[in-house]
């Protein structure tokens, strides 16, 4: 079983040519969602493992469903893939726009307090069905290999353990990201409060952004079938990413297990001291406005 082969493949699946946006635009999202979050360190270490996961779930269901469907409707969905490009531009666009004008989609916009975590995880999770659904062109038939090409030569074992190292090298990349921008958000906590309404603008634009590049790539790659100048410098970044991380996918695979390993024990570390329960996450008395009763003199 060529198990590393897999996992520089599921490494590779998120930053696709096709999707390749949608990764630095979840960052951004993320850390716009979380700019005015009050919660601790631990708390927003412990999120990042969670919402990490919840994407990279989103994203390896597709995969699996569609992979364990039959061949003639796999054909049939990698041909019209294009087409879920556009409709994830389209929502991209609308979620952008309702981002910049102060509006929370309900359906995408997790609430991130104590007792929003659930809806924290459902709203990711569909991020990470949206990335892959948009990234079917480029990923599915690596996918299909990996799935069925290693299964047949070497057995269904073989096949399930090299689907789990894809499905692990793209989670990998996907958490070191998202913990490490969690961490250097408690870093800039105070800066990030303090202009909340900028760091929310901006990342809705940069999701404005790249609703409208999967539009324009959806036309002039997928529909004309030509090459213009964004769309090719897109590529030369993705494809320097690409070489990156075929030529050192060992240290990064070390540098990744470590960080999730010290980023889960030290959120467990936390829960164990119970110094990192709902309460730490609460708003401050400080900051809550009371409401007294109190009548004006006579």
């Amino acid at each position: 079983m060529n198990l590393s082969l897999s996992f520089i493949r599921g490494m590779l699946a998120a930053v696709n040519p096709c999707g390749f946006v949608l990764l630095p635009t979840y960052l951004f999202y993320f850390l716009g969602m979380t700019s005015g979050a009050k919660s601790t360190e631990r708390a927003s270490i412990r999120r990042a493992l969670l919402v990490s996961a919840a994407v990279s779930a989103g994203f390896i269901a597709v995969f699996l469903v569609i992979g364990l469907v039959t061949d003639q409707l796999t054909t049939w969905v990698v041909s019209n893939a294009k087409y879920a490009t556009a409709v994830i531009g389209v929502a991209f666009v609308i979620l952008g726009v309702a981002m910049l004008f102060g509006y929370k989609l309900p359906i995408f916009t997790p609430k991130l307090d104590a007792g929003g975590r659930e809806r924290t995880v459902r709203s990711m999770f569909v991020y990470g069905v949206a990335y892959a659904v948009a990234s079917l062109g480029c990923t599915l038939p690596l996918f299909m290999t990996v799935l069925f090409g290693t299964a047949d030569r070497e057995g269904l074992f073989a096949g399930l353990a090299n689907v789990l190292a894809y499905g692990f090298g793209m989670a990998l990349l996907v958490t070191v990201l998202t913990v490490g921008l969690a961490a250097a958000n408690v870093g800039l906590l105070k800066f990030l409060r303090s202009s909340m309404k900028y760091v929310e603008m901006v990342s809705g634009a940069f999701v404005l952004l790249s609703g409208a590049y999967l539009l324009w790539y959806f036309w002039w790659v997928d529909v004309q079938e030509e090459s213009e100048p964004i769309t090719d410098a897109v590529d030369r970044y993705q494809r320097k990413a690409q070489t990156f991380l075929d030529q050192h996918w060992q240290p990064v695979l070390v540098v990744g297990v470590v960080v999730i390993v010290l980023a889960t024990a030290y959120v467990a570390l936390g829960r164990r001291r119970g110094d990192d329960g709902p309460a730490s996450e609460a708003v401050p008395t400080s900051d809550v406005p009371v409401h007294a009763d109190v009548s004006p003199p006579e």
